[in-house]
């Protein structure tokens, strides 16, 4: 965790509080400026800190100003807000804006001509540390990231380090920056990293769940007309043997009929903080006037965006290993070091998937196009769908034209799922709203390919096979041997 926070400068502590804590996994760290020490409850405190439970254990975070202090030049151009204020550029908070999806959103907003606003805790990065992991593409700190995007473009993005689990810290940023849209990407998203044991399990539920109710009731307390986009996944809704539809359903039983929201099953603690975090988000919907849009977002491969691709510090994180890797990057990770392509059981397994470059252009048009005061409504946010055998199958044969011999292996599945099983799921009302799909091609699987031939030095076989069981999930936190 060195690298987060790696600006050299002095360093503001609060009265009274001692400015250390060990981590689980002891690195060295060197603060930014305008950053201080206080105390917190949240459950991200209790992940990532460990030490004398007698003592008291403080993060770094955010006053009610952000690390940067720079002021961007009011855009002509940009997308405006309506009424009295249709001068002003829309500004967008963007929660686990160092993450994944949410770096390339926040270039993407950036860029559009939105005013933006980076919320993050950092523990992404930490994760890493902790299981022995590393972006196949190395990635810049997150100050060296916004500060090549200010020197590149002339924007600025701010800069909010903390936890959102401290409702304390969220408010004072929401008062800071005032949003009129939130797009909320601040969860522990992976199911693997869910089921490992018992307390990664407590945590994903916890952050992902309470971390969004802080939202809503800051969105509540401090900008009732904020528009939340709330990132979901397609696996709230499991595998069922009907359409899936894109948030709601039509019944009719015993004569009578009625709209509801789509039956959820879940495969995973991590999908279920997800399904608790879309009926909550429904409820304050119905009962404070919230405005919501929740993208139930596919598997999303690729690395680069037009803005990532401009330097080499804008560069997106690549993950690979069994726990943060998605189907499609560990495939391609895998030909490259001529590793046979790790096709869980029967490969079967179907769902919905989307080039990162959609991601972005999904969420602006979500922001674009706002719910309405008390909407909560659900786009499905993928643009095709694959079987795990039809990838393996794409990428032996770029992976052919590229002269790799690209063999597929079966692994005992470690998940516990449908290997085979009928799959259907509607997708229309992202494409109603102007999305044009970047659909997976020969040249996007070229690309892919050659990313990781470019960095296989970086690769570490031993990440490569699955290492977490659904059915031998552990009560004791595991750790990873050197």
């Amino acid at each position: 965790m060195a690298h987060l926070l790696s600006t050299s400068s002095s360093l503001k502590i609060s009265p009274g509080h001692k400015p250390y804590c060990q981590l689980l996994n002891p690195v060295q760290i060197s603060f930014p400026t305008s950053l201080t020490f206080q105390t917190s409850k949240s459950a991200f405190k209790r992940l990532v800190f460990q030490g004398d439970s007698r003592g008291k254990c403080f993060k770094v975070q955010a006053t009610a100003v952000p690390v940067s202090q720079e002021v961007s030049a009011k855009s002509n151009s940009g997308p405006h807000q309506s009424s009295n204020e249709s001068s002003k550029p829309q500004r967008v908070m963007v929660v686990g804006g160092d993450g994944y999806c949410g770096w390339a959103t926040a270039l993407h907003l950036s860029k559009k001509g939105y005013e933006v606003a980076i919320v993050d805790n950092l523990v992404r990065r930490l994760f890493d540390h902790q299981l022995g992991l590393d972006s196949l593409t190395p990635i810049s700190s997150i100050h060296n990231r916004i500060r090549c995007w200010k020197d590149i473009t002339g924007k600025t993005i701010e800069l909010y380090i903390g936890d959102i689990c401290d409702f304390e810290f969220l408010s004072d940023t929401f008062k800071s920056f005032e949003p009129d849209a939130v797009v909320h990407f601040g969860e522990q998203r992976s199911a693997p990293y869910s089921m490992i044991d018992r307390s990664r399990a407590v945590f994903t539920q916890q952050n992902n769940v309470i971390g969004t109710l802080n939202v809503l009731f800051a969105i509540k307390e401090y900008r009732e007309q904020c528009h939340l986009v709330k990132l979901g996944t397609m696996g709230e809704y499991g595998t069922p043997n009907i359409d899936i539809e894109e948030g709601y359903i039509t019944i009719t039983h015993n004569g009578r009929t009625d709209t509801l929201p789509y039956p959820k099953q879940a495969s995973s603690f991590y999908h279920l903080s997800k399904v608790h975090d879309s009926h909550n988000i429904a409820f304050t919907c119905k009962a404070w006037g919230i405005r919501a849009t929740d993208l139930n977002q596919g598997v999303v491969y690729g690395v680069r965006t037009d803005e990532t691709s401009m330097h080499a510090e804008l560069c997106n994180r690549f993950d690979y290993d069994g726990v943060f890797g998605t189907a499609l990057n560990r495939f391609c990770v895998q030909a490259a070091v001529g590793h046979p392509l790790t096709v869980y059981g029967k490969g079967g397994q179907t769902r919905g998937y989307l080039d990162i470059r959609d991601t972005v252009q999904c969420v602006e048009l979500a922001i674009a196009n706002p719910a309405q005061p008390g909407e909560f409504r659900v786009f499905n946010q993928f643009t095709e769908q694959f079987s795990v055998n039809q990838l393996a199958a794409l990428v032996t044969k770029a992976g052919g034209k590229l002269g790799l011999d690209v063999q597929t292996i079966s692994v005992p599945n470690p998940r516990v799922e449908a290997e085979e099983h009928y799959y259907n799921a509607k997708h229309t009302k992202l494409i109603e709203l102007g999305l044009k799909p970047h659909l997976l091609s020969d040249s996007l699987l070229d690309s892919l390919l050659n990313v990781a031939i470019k960095f296989k030095d970086r690769v570490d076989e031993k990440q490569i096979m699955p290492s977490v069981s659904w059915r031998k999930i552990g009560v004791k936190p595991k750790t990873v041997k050197a």
